[in-house]
């Protein structure tokens, strides 16, 4: 790949850290994004203006060193605060050592640091050019001008398409290769509130946590900015006796989040407001069996697949993937196709595996994070990481402060749970706890 000229789609956080990378190495990078220049405009009410990034998207930050220049935009938090429904409060650690934290950070703050270090590395960058297809044959991508509405044929020698869940380069891709990819919907939706910062300017709620109310089928998260406001989302069903579809006039949503929400509603006096003018969002899962075409094309993050947002990790897995990329690029002589197709060996088995863990992980938030048993378990993993680590990491550890690949951390954390149970059974405190038990366990199974 090193003559060629690379042209990237997608200006997002993956397709300007990706850009990034390859200005580095000496490529000519182009990218072509539909989007205005965030640096110009601002993102719309209700599209997340916040994410979690945790170690494995550090360290791509860190490799691409602008780690010290994002931290003024990062908020640690320590741990799930659970609210319940008369509005008491309970905090679950996410670790048990002090490192052991991830990070509220803006995405928008985030995208303009990576575009301003992708041009200042020599990537040419264009805004409001949408692309439209791809004709491997002729090498060509249609493309057009968001602001005249004007379509052009611009040629290509190696496209990269990082242009998200409802990507134009990956659907040329499976209709040149036949390949096949299915999106999942959950089912249910998200809506975005926002708490504003108190009179004082001052944080309302404990700003080192990540906040939850969970209610079994559904759940309210909140994340701390740093202008001291909260990013709330709601995440529920489309449809059914608490949905979305029944949440149609001012009085429904407040008698809803009335007697589910109290002490978040208290806070946000133009709930209905913020509730109707922000979008409803929709939640799936991206199961895509082919990643490039020859060595014309390759997808890279949310492109190749789409999670949900339950791990948290969506750009971190994204940002995995640059990193993945870009040592692959250390063999100069390796030929395009076979370059893609390692990628694609190395990080399809590592994607799915946070796919599914991220939908398990939903079920957790909303559900059974209010089980005591869950709360014992917790308590155990902690205690036995302490006694047999690195034997036994605990798997929110595993996926979120470590950077082994998902697929790994997913097959312990199977083995692990069936040792919890194990362990767990019949008793309710950790001083039950046989841990000679736990020794010929985590001996025999790990």
């Amino acid at each position: 790949m090193r003559s060629k000229h690379i042209i990237l789609v997608g200006a997002g956080l993956v397709g300007s850290l990706l850009a990034v990378f390859l200005a580095r190495r000496g490529f000519t990078v182009t990218v072509y994004e539909r989007r205005p220049d965030l640096r110009k405009s601002r993102i719309s009410a209700g599209r997340s203006i916040n994410l979690a990034l945790a170690n494995r998207g550090m360290a791509a930050l860190e490799r691409a060193g602008i780690l010290k220049d994002l931290r003024p935009l990062l908020i640690p938090m320590a741990g799930r605060m659970i609210h319940d429904e008369q509005g008491q409060t309970s905090f679950l650690s996410y670790g048990h050592r002090p490192e052991e934290v991830i990070y509220s950070v803006s995405r928008g703050g985030l995208n303009q640091k990576l575009l301003e270090l992708a041009e200042a590395e020599g990537s040419t960058i264009h805004f409001e050019q949408n692309c439209l297809g791809v004709d491997f044959a002729n090498k060509k991508l249609k493309m057009l001008n968001e602001t005249n509405r004007k379509e052009a044929w611009l040629d290509f020698e190696v496209v990269l398409g990082t242009d998200g869940s409802a990507s134009h380069v990956r659907d040329a891709i499976l209709r040149a290769t036949g390949g096949k990819c299915v999106e999942e919907p959950l089912g249910h939706g998200y809506k975005e509130l926002t708490i504003e910062a108190g009179a004082d300017g001052s944080f309302r709620m404990d700003e080192r946590s990540l906040h939850i109310w969970p209610r079994g089928e559904f759940m309210l998260i909140a994340l701390p900015n740093p202008d001291a406001s909260f990013t709330l989302t709601l995440f529920l069903p489309q449809t059914g006796a608490e949905s979305f579809a029944t949440l149609q006039d001012k009085q429904s949503v407040h008698d809803f989040f009335r007697k589910y929400f109290p002490d978040a509603r208290d806070m946000m006096p133009d709930l209905t407001e913020q509730f109707f003018t922000n979008p409803l969002g929709n939640l799936a899962t991206i199961w895509c069996d082919t990643w490039h075409y020859r060595g014309n094309a390759l997808l890279l993050g949310d492109a190749a697949h789409a999670i949900v947002p339950f791990h948290g990790q969506g750009m971190n897995c994204g940002f995995e993937d640059v990193v993945a990329f870009d040592q692959l690029l250390n063999d100069e002589d390796m030929p395009c196709e076979t370059l893609f197709e390692r990628f694609f060996a190395e990080r399809k088995p590592n994607a799915d595996a946070i796919a599914t863990m991220a939908l398990e992980n939903y079920v957790e938030m909303r559900s059974t994070v209010r089980d005591p048993r869950f709360a014992l378990k917790k308590v155990l993993s902690f205690a036995l990481e302490d006694r047999f680590g690195p034997r036994f990491i605990p798997r929110y550890s595993m996926v979120m402060f470590h950077t082994m690949p998902y697929a790994q951390a997913q097959q312990r954390g199977i083995i692990q749970e069936d040792i919890l149970n194990q362990l767990t059974a019949g008793i309710s405190s950790l001083e039950q706890v046989d841990f000679s038990q736990a020794s010929r366990l985590i001996e025999q199974k790990l």
